[in-house]
C-alpha cells in the first residue's frame, strides 16, 4: 500500500505543483505532515541534496522522498508518480495549443497561473528562510491550516538566539560573492556549492 500512496501522492504534486520545483515544497511538507515519513528539517535536508544534484529539483525530491520511505523501490515509484502528469499534460498541450494559441480563454488561464506559481514559489522561499536562517519552528495546527511560528528566546544571545547568525553570515556572503565580486561571480554553481559544504563541515566541527 506505501508504493501507491507514494504513486497517488506524487502524482498530485506533480499535478498540482505549478511553476517548477520550489513550488513542490509546500505539498512535500504536506504529505510530510500526513504521513509522518520525514520531519521539516528532514525535508530541508532533501532540499538542500536535491539542490546540489544533477536533474530537476522537484524530480530529485521525489526520488529522495520515495527512498526516505520506501527504499529504492519507493524512490522509482515516487519519481514515476512525480513525473506523469508532466507527460499526459504536456502532451495534451503540445496536441491543442496551436490551435487554441490566440484565444483568451487561454491568454487568461496563463495570465491567472502566473501569479499562483509566483505564489507557490514565495510561499516555499518563506519556509525555508525560517526553518535555516532562524530558530523560529511552523507548526501546523491539526483543526486547521494555519501556520503558528514559535520560537524559545535565549536569555542573553543576539536577540534572544532568534537568528542562526553563523547562517545568516553565509547567505550574505554567498550574495555578495555571486552578484558583485567580478572574479568569482561568474563560477559556476557547484563552486558555491562546494564552499557552502566545507563552510558547514568547518562549523560544524567548531561547534558554531
Amino acid at each position: 500500500m506505501i508504493y501507491l500512496q507514494l504513486y497517488w501522492e506524487f502524482f498530485k504534486t506533480g499535478l498540482f505543483a505549478v511553476g517548477g520545483g520550489m513550488a513542490t515544497l509546500p505539498f512535500l511538507q504536506a504529505i510530510g505532515e500526513s504521513t509522518g515519513w520525514y520531519t521539516y528539517t528532514d525535508l530541508m535536508n532533501m532540499l538542500a541534496v536535491s539542490e546540489s544534484t544533477p536533474g530537476p529539483i522537484g524530480i530529485n525530491m521525489a526520488t529522495y522522498v520515495g527512498f526516505t520511505a520506501a527504499g529504492i523501490p519507493g524512490a522509482v515509484i515516487a519519481t514515476i508518480g512525480e513525473v506523469t502528469p508532466s507527460i499526459i499534460v504536456i502532451l495534451i498541450v503540445a496536441a491543442v495549443l496551436h490551435s487554441f494559441r490566440n484565444n483568451k480563454y487561454v491568454d487568461q488561464a496563463f495570465y491567472g497561473l502566473r501569479p499562483a506559481s509566483t505564489g507557490l514559489i514565495g510561499a516555499a522561499c518563506v519556509a525555508v528562510i525560517l526553518e535555516v536562517l532562524t530558530s523560529v519552528q511552523l507548526i501546523t495546527q491539526e483543526s486547521g491550516i494555519l501556520k503558528i511560528a514559535t520560537v524559545s528566546l535565549v536569555a542573553g544571545e543576539p536577540l534572544g538566539g532568534l537568528l542562526n547568525l553563523s547562517g545568516l553570515a553565509l547567505a550574505a556572503l554567498l550574495l555578495v560573492l555571486t552578484n558583485w565580486v567580478p572574479k568569482v561571480k561568474g563560477l559556476h554553481p557547484i563552486a558555491f556549492i562546494g564552499l557552502s559544504a566545507a563552510v558547514g563541515i568547518v562549523f560544524g566541527f567548531a561547534g558554531v
